[in-house]
Order: structure tokens, then C-alpha cells, then sequence
């Protein structure tokens, strides 16, 4: 965790999970893709973020890796995530995945689990789609390569199809 200006809007609080079977390549985290890399989360870790969080000067939480969608993952976040939307609801969370929304994390999709709807429905952006190297763009703002979307979760939900967010 650190602030973070790269990876949405404003300063923002990043956390970096463990675990990621996409391994892309040109990944710019690899170390990331290991379940075991990193440190283990505990409550003081988690009250840490939360006493950081709080500071006025940041505009919400990042959560990027490895991967928040490895089902690990999904249920790791789901608390840190309902707990940031009840006590502290005007900071925005962002959530980045190597996953296609609309393919692998629906109701059948390769990453849909039990707490996949839950856990999207309670943030704010998605960034979404796996790192093409051959697509890389650093013109880009908040995202590696050009098949990547941001996604506005909350108006998606609203309007039933996916809005995107462009920069």
C-alpha cells in the first residue's frame, strides 16, 4: 500500500493482492503473479489502510496485483471492500483485472464466483482486460494497453449495459 497517482484519479490508496494465473506478458508486477509473494493481511494491516484512507488528501482505493479476481482474492476483498463503501462512502474504489467483465466475470464465466456480483456491485470502476504487450500505450491514462476499458460500475448497473469511462 502507498499513495498512488497512476492508478485512478486524484491521490489515491493502492493495494497490490497476491496471485494471478493470466501471467501476461509485459506483465509490469510478475512478482505479483505468486499466491505467496508479499505480505500476509492481518487487521492491523487492514486498520493501517483504513487510518490512511481516512486522510482527506486521498480520493478512494486502488486494488490492482497480481489478480483481485483469482476467487482467493474475490473473498479476501469482498470485506475490505464493505467496509470502505459503509465507513468511508465518498472515497471512490477502482478495482483492475486482468479479466473481461462482460465474458469471464458473469454468471458462467471463467472468474464468476459466489461473491463476484457483490464485489462488483460495490465499486465504483473496473479497469478491465489483460496487458497486451503488443498493444502497450503509455499515452493511456490509468491503463497499459489499448484493449483495456474503464468501466463505470455504478451507471453499468443503472443502465443495464456497460458504460465506459473515457480519458
Amino acid at each position: 500500500m502507498k499513495a498512488d497517482c497512476a492508478n485512478g484519479p486524484g491521490i489515491r490508496v493502492s493495494l497490490f493482492v497476491s496471485g494471478c494465473t493470466n501471467h501476461c506478458t509485459g506483465c509490469f508486477n510478475p512478482e505479483t503473479w505468486d499466491f505467496e509473494y508479499g505480505i500476509p493481511w492481518t487487521g492491523e494491516l487492514e486498520d493501517f489502510l483504513f487510518r490512511e484512507l481516512s486522510k482527506t488528501h486521498y480520493s478512494g482505493l486502488t486494488i490492482l496485483g497480481g489478480e483481485p479476481f483469482e476467487f482467493v482474492n474475490q473473498d479476501a476483498l469482498l470485506p475490505l471492500v464493505l467496509r470502505v463503501r459503509k465507513e468511508l462512502p465518498q472515497k471512490s474504489i477502482w478495482i483492475y483485472t486482468g479479466f473481461v467483465y462482460d465474458v469471464d466475470l458473469i454468471r458462467g464465466g471463467k472468474r464468476y464466483g459466489p461473491n463476484t456480483d457483490m464485489l462488483l456491485n460495490s465499486i465504483d470502476v473496473l479497469v478491465d482486460g489483460r496487458f497486451e504487450q503488443s498493444r502497450k500505450n503509455i499515452a493511456l491514462p490509468f491503463r497499459g494497453s489499448e484493449n483495456q476499458r474503464i468501466i463505470d460500475m455504478r451507471r453499468s448497473h443503472q443502465e443495464g449495459h456497460i458504460i465506459t469511462i473515457e480519458m
